[in-house]
């Protein structure tokens, strides 16, 4: 890892968005290289508790605003924080990383994340905390970093979060900043679902695509988002077409293919590794 770099406040470098909100870090430790004042940056936040449509919201999304160019920023936590960076850095563009902790290799957390806050930084990104080396984070350290992870953006994106989910507190953060707030909207039994819909009832912007999000910051696709998959047989061809809408679980897709499970099981397995499909958790597969 690199060195750790102090940055204050009245330092000509200092990020100019996070200079303008009203309790900004006085100090900021960073590693990589700090947000310049022509960089649009949008931060995705969202639960530890993921379920596969979250993590394939994360992915997709990040790697498509990555695309386009905008600085994707998040939390490192497990879960929703880890896909959007790791999306990014997947497609070899810049992401920035708030942490509650010191950023020495010692305190980060989750320590399941170091080999990424190392990729984030070799691709050009960064991470910052406004804790010193060697410490460790706390019940008050995490959610005193989300007004940073807003402070820095244009925008906020929230994307699964439970009713009380720390997520809020960094929506709360962008309202009072005076950002944009965003939320994908989802079922309305599921419990992940409560926080984006809570905050689309209070005026937050519904979100169904990256389009909608570059529209809002009167941004323009730098390349195209997407290409479609072209199927290389018939059981390709079959998968390709039931995973179209959602991501779903091995044995469904076996039912609606009616392809044989070993079939099913090598073609997909196959068809990750060109690239074709993503797996998700606990045997759920989605288009990549």
């Amino acid at each position: 890892m690199q060195e750790i770099k102090i940055i204050e406040i009245k330092d000509k470098g200092y990020p100019q968005d996070l200079k303008k909100i009203k309790d900004a870090p006085k100090v900021l430790y960073y590693i990589g290289i700090l947000p310049n004042p022509d960089e649009r940056c949008l931060a995705i936040v969202g639960t530890r508790r993921y379920s596969p449509y979250g993590q394939q919201v994360a992915l997709k999304m990040a790697g498509e605003l990555a695309d386009s160019g905008l600085t994707i920023v998040s939390g490192l936590a497990p879960g929703i924080d880890t896909f959007s960076h790791r999306a990014v850095v997947e497609k070899r563009k810049r992401t920035i990383a708030v942490l509650g902790t010191g950023l020495d290799e010692k305190s980060i957390y989750p320590q399941t994340n170091l080999d990424l806050s190392r990729k984030i930084i070799e691709h050009g990104g960064c991470l910052i905390s406004e804790l010193p080396e060697g410490t460790q984070g706390s019940k008050f350290s995490f959610p005193r970093r989300n007004r940073i992870i807003s402070g820095l953006s244009s925008a906020v994106l929230v994307i699964e979060a439970k009713e009380k989910s720390g997520s809020l507190i960094t929506a709360d953060c962008a309202i009072k900043q005076n950002k944009k707030l965003f939320a994908i909207p989802g079922q309305i039994y599921s419990s992940n679902a409560a926080g984006p819909n809570g905050l689309i009832k209070k005026g937050a912007k519904l979100i169904t695509s990256s389009t909608d999000v570059l529209n809002e910051l009167g941004l323009q696709f730098q390349q195209p988002l997407q290409s479609c998959a072209e199927a290389e047989n018939d059981e390709e061809k079959l998968i390709l077409e039931v995973l179209e809408n959602e991501p779903l679980h091995v044995d469904k897709i076996i039912e609606k293919t009616k392809l044989n499970a070993s079939v099913v099981a090598t073609t997909l397995a196959l068809m990750e590794i060109s690239g074709k499909v993503r797996s998700l958790r606990a045997n759920t597969y989605s288009l990549n």
